[in-house]
């Protein structure tokens, strides 16, 4: 039991900790603090393309200039071409299209938008998997339902952590490509990736946990089996007195 305890403890930090670092990628914009106002996911100098800024971040809510400046309004699954105006020119043909109002081409539309509902899934089921870690601490059961809930969890952060990877450094490349210096925000990549690592290893330790306290249950049998020795060395001790 008090393996299990500690097991539980060790998988709930790690995923506090996955929550907490998700929520600072879903807050980047709306403060210019740190590490909020470091928290994006691109950065390009988009100057000279049609209702640009000089210089934008994509973040998971907001389009802003550098230190979370000149941001949009906060919008659900914002399509990356919001970052210029509705058939802009001077943006590179691979970006822009019929989606998004006109700004954005399909292929970046739809990975963006699966990216970003992907987030939110596994953080809800991080969420879940962290309150369901004090059943955890009760025993097997407990680890066996939170296990499960990390494993959904994990499954999504996969998803969410390869779309935003594969989505942006792509961009990234594309806009360097076309004369437009871009990189990749550190933090919002580093926060996400940590926070999959996090989910990964609560879920294998809530996985130890439902296999229980082998030691102790090695322990169990071998005192069972002493304990008939004990008493079978007793009852043969009886019979040769009564020989």
């Amino acid at each position: 039991m008090a393996a299990n305890g500690i097991r539980a403890i060790v998988a709930m930090v790690l995923l506090a900790g996955a929550v907490v670092m998700t929520l600072f990628v879903f807050l980047a914009g709306v403060t210019n603090t740190i590490p909020f106002s470091n928290t994006y996911f691109l950065q390009s100098e988009t100057q000279g393309i049609t209702g640009a800024r000089q210089v934008s971040q994509w973040a998971y809510f907001y389009i802003c200039a550098p230190g979370n400046v000149d941001c949009s309004g906060a919008w659900p699954a914002p399509s990356v071409g919001w970052a210029w105006s509705s058939g802009a020119q001077g943006v590179p043909a691979e970006l822009i299209g019929d989606y998004g109002n006109g700004t954005t081409s399909m292929y970046y539309y739809y990975m963006w938008r699966f990216g970003w509902v992907t987030y939110l899934i596994a953080f809800a089921f991080a969420v879940f998997a962290l309150l369901g870690g004090f059943l955890a601490c009760l025993g097997r059961l407990g680890a066996a339902l939170s296990g499960l809930l990390a494993g959904f969890s994990l499954f999504f952060y996969t998803i969410a952590a390869s779309l935003m990877t594969a989505t942006f450094v792509k961009m990234r490349d594309v806009l360097q490509a076309n004369g437009h210096p871009s990189s990749i925000g550190q933090y919002g990549f580093g926060f996400t990736w940590a926070s999959f690592a996090c989910v990964f290893l609560a879920t294998i330790i809530f996985c130890i946990g439902v296999r229980g306290d082998g030691s102790s249950s090695m322990r169990r049998r071998k005192s069972t089996r002493s304990s008939r020795s004990r008493s079978s060395i007793g009852s043969r001790r009886v019979k040769d007195d009564y020989a």
